[in-house]
């Protein structure tokens, strides 16, 4: 039997096996998933996979409140996988959603002894100065500090109470020798991802989080205890959808539970009417309720109906006092290679292009690239490169090409051996020289709005 498949978001390398990531952790394919208006990653299959998805596409489809939620480790520089991201977030910000960005330095202070001051600077004038210079509008924008938005903590901590060690350690793979610090974290990130939510961050809408796969454990965590506080869950039925009642120690009162264990058929029949009436608002009008059993059916509702009759209870379970919380919503991009065909790190400069590099850096770097060429040029003639290896044609392809029939070209010419490793080359130096030159221009002509990110 195959070894199974770990995902590590601090580790240094990860598997590429993605159609395995998608089995093994149950993510979906956006093959068939109808984008409008795709992304040059969605077209090229650089956004692989995604969990709920289609939540935020409707919203988009019917013009309804979404937000993107994104963050940032405020140590190192700025490179270009994290330019990927802020190219996702942009794209959906630009189909109507509302972006909030997390600075992670309470996290960045524990894990890697930055000190706040510090994670605040850099976070300011390192990467949200290339927000601005990419293309993200400051008016639809939130930028906030983990340390200075309590609320983030309180949640985390709130939260805590649904997971234990024993899910963390399956979740993250931790163990006796795990730095609690690395415990504390996921929370806290659950609070970032969830906290946009709440009735004074935007209110309750889909929230997408895009991440590279490696992140995924985070998301996973975070949409269980998002579930896990729910007190109405819709789930498949034998005939269209049901709603299920989660009774817990908080809304055990509200449920018509006394101390005793008694119900109150008063108050639970009070409960199940409030379910039906925010359902039937929903044009819904073959409802069955069963309180005796906890359920309420909808026959007629179908699988695209379940995230419009979540959303109409979940705003019932915050008029009653509850959370309301809605799970969020992920989409995932494949890791782009680091120039010497290892993961991109801030720490290995030799690894990855910094959009602070200037083109004779740049063209030193992609020279001495790992190449997907043969040993010889009569051998490149003959045999054909490997573009799938090839750094600089993964750079075109992620980063610097917009024209899909041009990069299908080359990629042909390469296999080919029409194209040589070092024309290749050549044309990765002359995009990515132009794309950083261009950056840094608009990096300087949008240096006044950078304080406006944060709100």
């Amino acid at each position: 039997m195959d070894e199974k498949l770990t995902i590590d978001p601090w580790g240094s390398s990860q598997s590429t096996d993605y159609s395995r990531i998608i089995d093994q952790f149950g993510l979906s394919s956006l093959d068939g998933l109808a984008i409008e208006n795709p992304s040059r990653l969605h077209r090229r299959g650089i956004v692989f996979a995604h969990r709920e998805l289609d939540l935020i596409l409707e919203a988009r489809r019917k013009a309804n409140p979404f937000g993107v939620l994104t963050g940032l480790m405020p140590s190192g520089k700025m490179h270009l996988g994290h330019s990927m991201v802020i190219d996702q977030v942009k794209w959906f910000q630009d189909s109507g959603g509302d972006v909030t960005i997390a600075v992670a330095d309470l996290e960045s202070n524990a894990t890697r002894g930055v000190s706040l001051e510090e994670g605040r600077k850099v976070a300011k004038e390192e990467y949200v100065a290339y927000y601005a210079a990419l293309g993200l509008n400051p008016e639809k924008t939130s930028v906030y500090f983990q340390s200075t938005r309590n609320i983030v903590q309180k949640l985390g901590f709130q939260l805590g109470k649904r997971t234990n060690l024993s899910e963390l350690e399956a979740i993250y793979g931790f163990d006796g020798s795990t730095n609690l610090a690395h415990v504390q974290a996921p929370l806290v990130q659950a609070g970032d991802i969830l906290h946009p939510q709440l009735d004074e961050y935007g209110g309750l809408r889909p929230i997408v989080v895009p991440v590279g796969v490696d992140q995924d454990p985070h998301l996973r965590l975070t949409r269980g205890l998002a579930s896990k506080t729910n007190w109405f869950n819709v789930n498949q039925a034998k005939m269209g959808l049901q709603v299920g009642v989660s009774i817990q120690e908080e809304n055990e009162r509200k449920m018509g539970i006394d101390a005793s264990g008694r119900v109150n058929k008063e108050i639970r029949k009070d409960v199940f009417s409030k379910i039906v009436e925010s359902i039937s608002n929903l044009g819904f009008s073959d409802i069955q309720a069963n309180p005796k059993h906890g359920t309420v059916n909808i026959p007629s509702a179908t699988t695209r109906d379940r995230g419009s009759i979540k959303m109409a209870l979940l705003q019932l379970e915050r008029s009653m006092g509850g959370y309301g919380l809605l799970s969020p919503s992920s989409t995932y991009h494949r890791f782009a290679v680091g120039m010497t065909g290892d993961k991109m790190s801030s720490s290995k400069p030799k690894t990855t292009l910094f959009l602070s590099d200037d083109a004779k850096s740049a063209e030193k770097k992609i020279k001495k690239s790992f190449s997907g060429g043969q040993a010889t040029i009569e051998e490149h003639r003959r045999l054909g490169g490997d573009p799938d290896k090839d750094v600089a044609y993964q750079y075109m392809m992620y980063f610097f090409e917009e024209d899909d029939a041009f990069l299908a070209e080359i990629n042909q010419g390469y296999r080919s051996g029409k194209i040589l490793a070092g024309e290749m080359k050549q044309m990765c130096i002359d995009r990515a020289c132009e794309w950083l030159t261009e950056l840094s221009e608009m990096k300087d002509e949008t240096a006044h709005l950078v304080d406006t990110f944060f709100q």
